[in-house]
């Protein structure tokens, strides 16, 4: 069963074109936002700085649109995250109103040292932390 986080949010009329509909970028601040808070609820950190060393950053994304969402919408993102390799983190997104999907994506982080601006294993912690452990 999938570990999935929900974040609940309206669209604001900052996220839309002219027409009142959401522009595909306004997808993205909701996929941010809703990992904004999936990191600090889960994980206890402030994205996307992990601590005073170590930041995350994002290296691909990925949206799919299949409705629109308009201002004033309430829609429910769902965040799922999985370990992809030594260095990099998946977060799955999803973006519901009523129910309906009306996209899904996915961003891929790498932890980074910020003082050298190279990538470094994630620590264990975080992984024990943003991945839950099932007993």
């Amino acid at each position: 069963m999938k570990d999935e986080f929900f974040f609940d949010e309206m669209v604001r009329i900052y996220d839309t074109d002219a027409q009142g509909i959401v522009h595909y970028a306004g997808y993205y601040r909701f996929f941010t936002d809703a990992l904004e808070q999936f990191s600090n609820a889960r994980a206890g950190y402030l994205f996307p700085a992990i601590n005073e060393k170590l930041w995350l950053v994002v290296v691909e994304s990925n949206a799919k649109y299949y409705k629109s969402a308009r201002a004033g919408d309430k829609i429910r993102v769902g965040i799922t995250p999985s370990i992809i390799s030594e260095k990099a983190i998946r977060f799955d997104f999803s973006i519901r109103r009523d129910g309906d999907l009306l996209c899904e994506g996915y961003i891929i982080q790498v932890v980074i040292d910020k003082n050298k601006w190279k990538a470094v294993p994630i620590p264990k912690e975080l992984i024990d932390k943003l991945i839950h452990k099932k007993s």
